[in-house]
C-alpha cells in the first residue's frame, strides 16, 4: 500500500513537471482529467508540491483547492478504515 501511494504521487509529480515543460514549449498538454484521475487515485499529493514547485496551474482555482481537498479526503479515509 505505501509503495503504491509513494509511485502514485511520483506519477503525479512528474505529469504536472511534463505537463509544464509541454506548456513552456508550445506543446499539446497533458488532459486536466488525467490529472485529477492520478490525485484521485492517491498521487494527489505529488501533484501538490509539482504545482508550487513549477508554479503550474496555481492560480486555476480547480486546482489550489481542488487537490488539498482530495488530499485532506484521502487522509481522511486512510484514517477512517486504517489502511
Amino acid at each position: 500500500m505505501v509503495v503504491a501511494l509513494l509511485l502514485l504521487n511520483l506519477l503525479g509529480f512528474v505529469l504536472m513537471a511534463i505537463d509544464k515543460l509541454k506548456a513552456i514549449r508550445n506543446k499539446r498538454r497533458i488532459r486536466e482529467a488525467s490529472l485529477f484521475l492520478c490525485a484521485l487515485l492517491g498521487g494527489a499529493l505529488g501533484e501538490i508540491f509539482a504545482m508550487y514547485l513549477f508554479h503550474h496551474k496555481n492560480q486555476k482555482p480547480l486546482f489550489y483547492i481542488g487537490l488539498p481537498t482530495i488530499f485532506i479526503s484521502e487522509l481522511f479515509l486512510i484514517a477512517l478504515f486504517k489502511l
